[in-house]
């Protein structure tokens, strides 16, 4: 069984991003493996008083970079936008930015 520390492994924080704190909707990068169960209640252990109401996730695919002559790519990752209910608690760390 993995930690939820190990599914939440940060939050993402952009301008379009903050506009959906407003209404309840907080991104984080996640495990590539974690479902929307496992994210979900990760969330609700790491932010005690929170509740999900649904979780969005997606799949980042690595973007091309070039060094040179040479070709890579950057990792794929996995996103994950948590919604919270209506009566649940905000999430401290993300009202500190705005």
């Amino acid at each position: 069984m993995k930690v939820a520390q190990d599914i939440i492994l940060k939050p993402i924080i952009t301008e379009e991003l903050m506009v959906g704190i407003m209404i309840k909707k907080y991104t984080f990068k996640v495990a590539k493996d974690a479902n929307k169960i496992e994210i979900a209640k990760a969330v609700e252990e790491v932010f005690p008083g929170t509740k999900v109401a649904k979780v969005n996730t997606m799949n980042v695919r690595g973007q091309k970079r070039r060094q040179g002559v040479n070709v890579g790519y950057t990792p794929s990752w996995k996103k994950a936008i948590v919604t919270l209910t209506e009566d649940s608690k905000d999430i401290e760390f993300f009202n500190d930015m705005m």
